[in-house]
């Protein structure tokens, strides 16, 4: 048996995989995390889940349960992340990172400390978007420098960090497969009289309204064609499958940092 915690446990993901844990025959739901002052604490994650009690209730304190458990799958804030995960990494156990919005110093300290568990990472736990990703790089290197490249996102209006990460791990992808610095070629939206569009750039675009699951297009543009690779998530849904797979994979992973790439393709 699969013994997990949530971190972000009454956040809209955080209530989808207290769910699905819930659902499989292999995992328990060990643990609930909140921040301390969250009004839910003390609560039983069922009830704020919405599929009842469970016995689980809710703490603001990952240290009262982690002994307790096999794997941590986080959805929070960036913060509460590298704080989460110093403790993991204390206690040795496995941890799956879906939070995003980290700046430079926050993802090079989640790197080093990653690095001595067993951790996958990802901006987007959705399976068909590291399938996209994996289809992009070779997209890339086919079509070349003769394509213009733009990266649209759109999310729903509660979404607080813009371009998603999703958008930014695209952008890199193509970059890289494209021998480019996406610090120096990534244009982040346009405004005013710009210019001409320099040969090398990748756009990157938010949308943010309603209550949009996440959609990710990278056109590839040239005289006389253009080709768009679009991935559409219709329900928060999708992204809970893919942590809970994750979960299921780095508990018997090589420690180190690992991408959703290595669960999808079954590498270890």
């Amino acid at each position: 048996m699969i013994r997990v915690i949530i971190n972000g446990a009454c956040g809209r993901m955080g209530r989808l995989i207290t769910q699905g844990v819930t659902q499989q025959a292999d995992m328990e739901l060990v643990g609930a995390i909140e921040y301390p002052e969250h009004p839910q604490i003390g609560s039983d994650v069922g009830v704020v889940a919405g599929i009842g009690e469970t016995g689980v209730v809710i703490t603001g304190e990952l240290a009262d349960v982690l002994e307790s458990a096999d794997v941590v799958i986080e959805f929070s804030s960036p913060e509460a992340t590298v704080e989460h995960l110093q403790q993991v990494v204390n206690a040795d156990k496995a941890m799956v990172i879906a939070t995003t919005g980290y700046d430079a110093d926050e993802l090079d300290t989640i790197k080093e400390l990653a690095s001595q568990i067993r951790c996958v990472m990802a901006p987007n736990m959705s399976l068909g978007v590291n399938v996209m990703i994996q289809a992009l790089e070779l997209i890339a290197k086919a079509l070349g420098d003769d394509y213009n490249i733009e990266v649209i996102e759109a999310h729903h209006n509660h979404k607080a960090d813009a371009p998603s990460g999703t958008a930014l791990r695209l952008a890199e992808t193509v970059a890289t497969a494209l021998g480019r610095d996406l610090a120096e070629v990534g244009v982040y939206g346009r405004h005013g009289i710009v210019g001409a569009r320099s040969e090398k750039e990748i756009g990157i675009h938010a949308v943010r309204g309603g209550d949009i699951a996440g959609d990710h297009t990278v056109l590839f543009a040239t005289e006389g064609e253009q080709l768009s690779v679009v991935h559409r998530a219709h329900s928060p849904e999708a992204f809970a499958k893919g942590a809970l797979r994750a979960a299921r994979w780095v508990i018997n992973a090589p420690k180190g940092l690992h991408d959703v790439s290595e669960v999808l393709f079954e590498k270890q």
